[in-house]
């Protein structure tokens, strides 16, 4: 396979949004999976941290041939058993050999065995200058880094929109865009739609992906926010309206759903028994309320993503909806029944987001 990405902090969500892209996916490592595709851009995924190709020649070879002028080299070791050591030996034996050959090269540090995305990105080793290089080895393999995930760019369109309120939450853009890809290869200028936009995270995703994008929210106020928001990004191919999920009429066409549900209270400790009960009731009343809705008006294929809560609880383990087999009698093909894996959270974080992967049938 011609292509690897170093998995994010949740590598089996970071896999199931490269297998909706691309296709077939090889693991390699607890880290590190293999693809291929044309031309993968790093910008458009939200849970890999770097992307790299494979080298065709030695990596000597490789630098040897680079334009004239000074080459920054960073060198990440995946193989097993590597260390920081094994992956300094080898950055500095490159730079040994180059220097030789009267190139001029700055060798990036370790602190491990492999660079940081923080590291690689501050240190331009994102694929964008031909002098700037990084290197990773996986054992007898060899790949250039063609991408690092701006993490920059992700905080300045997390924290510079204007309207943001922390009380309904704060969608992370990495996981809008899971979301988002999770629905797999759309048509282009396809709309999709989120029922619960919120402060509009997915619709500024789905935009910034060359979408057209469809918001609605039970609160009028959430509107405001998303309308606020996305003219000051000066996005254009978007509609908002107030509405409810769970009895609106949404214009079509409808090409694609992906939104983050109502996930119920915040808690900043686990909940008792009687208020996780509660809680439960609710959200398992609006998602399926808008999934029954839902699946009057999509015709049969147009694929729906969707985050709901589940809890942790006190033995380290999170208490999920039990809703599949009514998901299922409405007429939808639930395509990761067994939703292992695919729990986006902190550590500790009380409330986590379960993704379901749904199709009309």
């Amino acid at each position: 396979m011609d292509y690897i990405a170093v998995l994010g902090r949740q590598p089996e969500i970071s896999i199931a949004e490269l297998e909706a892209l691309f296709g077939k996916v090889k693991r390699i490592s607890k880290k590190i999976a293999a693809f291929n595709a044309q031309a993968p851009q790093i910008e458009r995924l939200g849970g890999s941290l770097k992307l790299a190709k494979k080298l065709n020649q030695k990596p000597l070879d490789y630098l040897a041939n680079l334009p004239t002028g000074k080459i920054t080299l960073g060198v990440s070791d995946y193989s097993q058993n590597a260390s920081r050591k094994t992956a300094s030996l080898e950055a500095l034996k490159l730079k040994k050999i180059l220097v030789r050959h009267e190139r001029s090269v700055r060798v990036v540090e370790n602190k491990n065995a492999t660079l940081s995305t923080a590291t690689s990105l501050h240190n331009g080793l994102s694929g964008k200058n031909e002098r700037k290089i990084e290197l990773i080895k996986i054992n007898n393999d060899w790949y250039k880094v063609i991408g690092v995930q701006d993490i920059d760019a992700y905080t300045k369109r997390d924290q510079a929109r204007p309207a943001r309120d922390a009380f309904v939450g704060m969608l992370p853009p990495k996981l809008a865009q899971i979301l988002i890809n999770l629905c797999g290869p759309l048509p282009k200028n396809a709309t999709i739609l989120d029922p619960f936009c919120g402060t509009g995270v997915v619709l500024q995703e789905a935009l910034l992906m060359g979408y057209h994008a469809y918001g609605t929210d039970i609160n009028e106020r959430m509107i405001e926010y998303s309308e606020k928001n996305l003219k000051y990004f000066d996005f254009k191919n978007y509609k908002t309206e107030v509405g409810d999920a769970t009895e609106f009429k949404w214009q079509q066409p409808i090409n694609a759903v992906s939104c983050e549900g109502y996930l119920g209270k915040p808690f900043s400790k686990i909940p008792a028994d009687i208020q996780l009960k509660e809680q439960k009731q609710e959200c398992e009343s609006i998602v399926l309320g808008f999934l029954k809705n839902l699946a009057s008006q999509i015709k049969p294929n147009p694929p729906v993503t969707i985050a709901i809560p589940a809890w942790l609880r006190e033995n380290g383990a999170y208490e999920r909806l039990e809703i599949l087999d009514y998901i299922s009698e409405m007429g939808y093909n639930v395509e990761n029944k067994s939703r292992e894996g695919l729990l986006y959270h902190r550590d500790n974080q009380v409330v986590a987001r379960d993704i379901i992967i749904l199709r009309k049938k």
